[in-house]
């Protein structure tokens, strides 16, 4: 039986990962902003065949509010085995051009308050010598777009704090993951018009249930976005200004 915290665990993929890992038996403590949607879904993650799933309500800006949901996840499952995180917002480039005050909320909220809470758990999972942590990020963080660079700067910090956290933890027998989605179709994206290359939350929660058994240190999912983004990061500066992406 696995002891698991998900953080932002409303999220469509933290869901679908969550249920996979019910039919296993786990011992869930959720962490998000709205109680109501917490308390279906570890409702729903008991009926699957989870052996717990408690809540903590915490308004992720805050950063005073972090200790005491990760102390209160660990007086609730003992050692965490795993630990997902999963809250963030998709910036909306046009209103974070124009204000600034929006702009700074957004990468707070989708950097600062990750590392916020990456840095508790980090200590607590190098206390007990074990563990798994798996990082959301985004394709987005890989190179800065013109549609997209508020949400990509976020992403891009995470993937280096992850990155410098995985080679620290690893002396400690903790592993860390950082998952790099394309196009996954949630409410999140509802708005976006889809096609050939989106994925399901489904899908992306498969990946990363594997990656994580298979101590994989970064998961782009689908699988085919590892070679999108390598073509993208290479194309010439001088060309990447003149294309709309």
């Amino acid at each position: 039986m696995k002891n698991i915290l998900i953080i932002g665990a409303s999220s469509a993929i933290a869901q679908a990962t969550a249920r996979i890992w019910a039919k296993q038996q786990a011992a869930f403590f959720l962490v998000g902003r709205d109680r109501a949607k917490l308390e279906r879904l570890a409702q729903d993650l008991l009926v699957r065949g989870a052996s717990k799933a408690e809540i903590g309500v915490v308004d992720f800006l805050s950063i005073a509010e972090h200790q005491g949901a990760i102390s209160r996840a660990c007086e609730s499952l003992g050692n965490l085995d795993i630990a997902l995180l999963a809250h963030g917002s998709l910036t909306d480039q046009a209103r974070g051009e124009q204000n600034n005050q929006y702009a700074v909320e957004e990468l707070t909220l989708n950097f600062s308050t990750a590392v916020s809470f990456l840095t508790l758990v980090a200590s607590r999972m190098s206390a007990q010598k074990q563990g798994a942590i798996a990082v959301i990020g985004s394709v987005a963080g890989d190179r800065g777009r013109s549609s997209n660079y508020f949400y990509g700067a976020a992403k891009a910090g995470l993937a280096a704090f992850t990155q410098g956290l995985r080679q620290r933890l690893s002396k400690e027998n903790v592993h860390v993951l950082l998952i790099k989605p394309g196009f996954v179709d949630t409410p999140m994206t509802s708005e976006f018009k889809k096609g050939f290359l989106w994925a399901s939350p489904d899908q992306v929660a498969k990946d990363i249930d594997n990656a994580i058994t298979k101590k994989k240190n970064t998961l782009y999912t689908p699988w085919f976005w590892a070679w999108i983004m390598l073509i993208i990061q290479h194309i010439p500066e001088p060309i990447f200004k003149k294309l709309k992406l």
